[in-house]
């Protein structure tokens, strides 16, 4: 590659001849951004993640539940990428950026030129200034937080099974869900799901159906981003499951044997706290670390909000870096009306779409149409046969809550699956486990994966 700066509003003069891209992130935005421009002759494409793999997010909670196994929600970036011959992927991690020799600076001390760079890096968890919690209360963002919350479910199981200690085993049984969004509103209702119907008939000593999963949120409702009539439907549906749902509810504390919450009542205030060995996290979430560095290196460090988001103009670029687009959970974009774009899978698919089109028009000499996203609705699934959607574009036909809710989840998670063969194969295991009630995926990984046990059970 050459190592002088090009025009982003026209072809490059590198020695291919071609306008190169360089995407950084191959998480929904980034990949369906390489996979338009992967066929196209004018473009060579430079995909950097430091994973090989891209993630289908809004399953993870089902990894983390047993349901599914991490190979079934992610495929090879290769793969995906390999009918696309001006596509080279990189495995690495992106620390720095250099917008005047407009560069990209990799931890392992590589580089990349870009004539147009877009940043998709995406968005971790935030525990609101108490980061010292991430280790008490994992959050659901990658396999590996995946795998170890099914780690800590499943051990709890385990050690209430050989607790003697009645307050002990109680602690173990007690699991608590911080955040009502659509992730804490999935995962309890897997967690209820499981205590009443997958584990029934497993364990001797202790009964699963006695388990106690909470839902903490600090709002007035679950689901404050729908309408308060499914908010509402929702809250019913996890009673069912035997969720108990506490709103206006703030953790202020937690620590290896519980958690501290306020809890607003009536206009007044009061500190409870709530024993348990099992807490996680679906409360808030942080732009990544590079996208701070982009903000920094482009000037415009002042603009992103407290998530570290980025705000960009109508055509997804940085003001004033017509080269630099941002893209997915990492933008701050505005829809119609002034109303930011969500940060959810659909919203991220149409910028990277969009950002595509939007490069080939420039390298064409086009000027490109501002981003206008199309609401396509809400579903979230809460449990067997259960959940909420609001299809927006349905009008009142689109908002369904039960079972016609739970059939619109599973149709658009398959549809947005990438890979035939993921497809297939998640079919099969959620044809399976509607079967039988079971989840196959139920795995004790990583360490420890033997429970500590306080005052052992004696076994005849």
């Amino acid at each position: 590659m050459a190592d002088h700066p090009v025009r982003a509003d026209g072809p490059s003069d590198s020695g291919s001849g071609r306008h190169r891209v360089v995407i950084v992130g191959g998480g929904f935005a980034g990949l369906y951004a390489a996979r338009k421009l992967g066929r196209d002759p004018a473009v060579e494409v430079t995909l950097i993640d430091r994973r090989n793999y891209h993630l289908f997010q809004p399953l993870l909670y089902q990894v983390a539940t047993g349901a599914l196994s991490p190979g079934d929600i992610a495929q090879p970036l290769r793969a995906i990428l390999r009918r696309n011959k001006n596509t080279r992927v990189v495995l690495g991690e992106a620390v720095g950026l250099d917008p005047v020799g407009r560069r990209v600076a990799l931890s392992d001390g590589g580089t990349v030129d870009y004539d147009t760079l877009l940043v998709a890096t995406g968005a971790r968890h935030a525990y609101f200034g108490h980061d010292e919690w991430a280790t008490l209360a994992p959050g659901l963002k990658t396999i590996e937080d995946a795998t170890e919350i099914r780690r800590r479910i499943l051990i709890a199981y385990e050690a209430a099974e050989r607790e003697a200690d009645p307050l002990r085993r109680a602690e173990w049984m007690t699991f608590v869900v911080v955040g009502g969004g659509p992730t804490g509103v999935e995962l309890a209702g897997a967690l209820g799901e499981i205590s009443r119907d997958t584990l029934r008939r497993d364990f001797r000593s202790i009964r699963p159906a006695d388990a106690r999963v909470l839902l903490v949120e600090a709002l007035d409702r679950v689901l404050p981003t729908y309408p308060e009539s499914l908010s509402r439907s929702a809250g019913r549906q996890l009673v069912r499951l035997g969720v108990t749902v506490r709103t206006g509810t703030k953790v202020t504390e937690i620590d290896e044997s519980g958690i501290a919450v306020s809890v607003q009542s009536d206009g007044a205030e009061r500190t409870e706290r709530i024993p348990t060995r099992t807490v996680l996290w679906a409360a808030g979430v942080q732009a990544s670390s590079f996208g701070r560095r982009v903000a920094e290196a482009l000037g415009v460090e002042t603009k992103v909000d407290r998530a570290g988001r980025v705000p960009v103009d109508a055509d997804l670029t940085v003001p004033g870096h017509p080269e630099v687009m941002i893209l997915g959970d990492l933008a701050i974009a505005k829809r119609q009306g002034g109303k930011p774009v969500p940060g959810v899978a659909p919203a991220a698919i149409q910028e990277g779409t969009y950002a595509a089109e939007s490069i080939l028009r420039r390298v064409r000499g086009q000027t490109p149409e501002p981003f206008r996203y199309r609401d396509k609705g809400d579903v979230a699934v809460i449990g067997r046969l259960s959940g909420v959607a609001d299809i927006r574009w349905l009008g009142r036909f689109g908002r369904r809550s039960g079972f016609l809710a739970w059939g619109m989840w599973l149709g658009v998670h398959i549809v947005y699956l990438i890979g035939f063969a993921n497809r297939l194969v998640v079919i099969i295991r959620w044809a399976w486990s509607f079967l039988t009630h079971g989840r196959g995926t139920r795995l004790i990984t990583g360490e420890p994966h033997l429970p500590p046990i306080k005052q052992p059970e004696h076994l005849d």
